[in-house]
């Protein structure tokens, strides 16, 4: 019988390495939207990582799917995943700050909780999952604040949009697991990623027009460092880690990525986020972790010795 997933130290600075350049994204982005609106600025992060995921997929020898039904899944899965959410999000950093809106990204393992509970029959809702999703939305109200409910505001709008991002993530979690599973992850990053490419070609073009190429040194490195780092080489390391440690090892990227995201954007953007944010990212770091379950078995374990 084979050793179950867990989390060894290469595996472990794996997880560290994603949550960088998965929270490096949203400091990124920040750089990217002084100069490219947020429907051509997501169109820049998947047209430029497809490439570089196709050479890595031909590298490795994977075949491409011939079937239409398979296209048709990756076309469902582009825009659940990154077409959906990237629009969201990039359109909400318009009024918020990066560390503020990865906070609000991290509701997504505790959606994705939810809605498996509720579409799976394989995970279903247990009492932990719902406890979970309870404090990751007492979270979310500390972390906007009752100035959201009294004043309905673009900034208001903003993090409602994150959050339909993060919904929009656990949507595609589900939709991977029973339309994709047959697939090589490689294969499903790269058809996911050409799938959101032709979806937001006509997206970006009735939006904000033909992209502008003449753009700052500072604007393309950015978008570089999004589309290379953030998303395919993020994608490389999402499969490794899931293969080494398992789904349940994985989800703590969640946890990781907003403390990036603060850093950078307050070393080099100047942002201070107010007590609430951090007061609202700890009770939903506390959700996940009751949706997990693994440290309250750990606690009855050591409590039963």
């Amino acid at each position: 019988m084979s050793a179950s997933p867990r989390l060894t130290p290469a595996s472990g600075a794996m997880l560290l390495a994603l949550a960088a350049v998965w929270g490096g994204s949203f400091f990124f982005a920040e750089v990217a939207l002084q100069e490219v609106p947020p429907m051509t600025l997501t169109l820049h992060r998947v047209f430029w990582a497809l490439p570089v995921l196709y050479c890595v997929v031909r590298w490795r020898g994977i075949p491409l799917p011939r079937a239409p039904r398979i296209w048709a899944a990756y076309l469902v899965m582009g825009a659940l995943n990154n077409a959906i959410p990237f629009s969201l999000i990039f359109w909400g950093q318009q009024w918020l700050e990066s560390g503020l809106a990865s906070i609000l990204n991290g509701t997504t393992a505790v959606f994705g909780a939810v809605v498996a509970g509720l579409l799976l029959k394989d995970e279903p809702l247990t009492l932990n999952k719902t406890m979970g999703a309870f404090l990751g939305l007492a979270g979310v109200a500390a972390v906007m604040g009752p100035s959201a409910l009294s004043s309905f505001d673009l900034r208001s709008l903003a993090q409602i949009a994150i959050l339909g991002a993060a919904l929009s993530y656990a949507l595609a979690g589900v939709w991977g697991k029973t339309a994709l599973a047959g697939q090589p992850p490689l294969m499903n990053a790269l058809g996911m990623v050409a799938g959101s490419t032709v979806l937001m070609v006509p997206v970006a073009l009735l939006s904000d027009g033909v992209p502008q190429l003449a753009l700052p040194t500072s604007v393309w490195a950015a978008l570089a460092a999004m589309s290379v780092l953030s998303t395919a080489l993020a994608y490389l390391l999402y499969f490794a880690i899931l293969t080494r440690a398992g789904a349940a090892n994985l989800m703590l990227v969640t946890l990781l990525i907003p403390p990036f995201a603060i850093a950078l954007g307050a070393a080099f953007l100047g942002e201070s986020l107010p007590p609430g944010a951090y007061t609202g990212f700890a009770i939903i770091a506390v959700g996940l972790m009751v949706s997990d379950g693994r440290l309250l078995r750990a606690a009855r374990k050591k409590g039963a010795s």
